[in-house]
């Protein structure tokens, strides 16, 4: 066995927890810039309410007001609810691919470790003895008839 494995697979794992780490704070990020962006677009609706309002000279005038706004208001959700989409779907693929990347990398360095090539069968053997008291029982599940 060889010496240097113990701290071979703690550096694997705290490497793929700070991968982790880093894949959830840039995950909060996106989030925060997008919601930043969201505000900054309800402020400028705002100010447009006033500055229609202040305009406005006539009842005439103030009784369309509500109706113009109202339109607006509900198109800028429509608009917001679109933005949010994307800005969930981006994120939800930017972190699955770092995911995947920081998963792969670990498993390489795994594989290392125990001196086994990184492609995915040699992980799968490697790792066999650790999981085949499980595979015997997901193989053979026996009911409670059965018992």
């Amino acid at each position: 066995m060889n010496n240097e494995l113990p701290i071979q697979l703690y550096k694997a794992n705290a490497e793929l927890q700070l991968q982790l780490t880093r894949l959830l704070q840039e995950s909060g990020h996106r989030w925060l810039e997008a919601m930043q962006q969201l505000s900054a677009g309800g402020v400028q609706e705002t100010t447009a309410r006033i500055q229609g309002l202040q305009q406005a000279a006539d009842w005439q005038a103030l009784a369309t007001l509500p109706s113009e706004v109202f339109r607006r208001l509900y198109q800028d959700r429509v608009d917001d609810a679109q933005a949010i989409t994307q800005t969930a779907a981006k994120s939800q693929s930017a972190f699955v691919d770092g995911l995947r990347q920081a998963l792969t990398t670990w498993q390489s360095s795994v594989s290392e470790a125990f001196g086994a090539s990184g492609d995915a069968a040699s992980f799968a053997q490697l790792c066999q003895p650790w999981t085949q008291p499980w595979s015997a029982l997901v193989a053979t599940p026996q009911s409670k008839a059965e018992k």
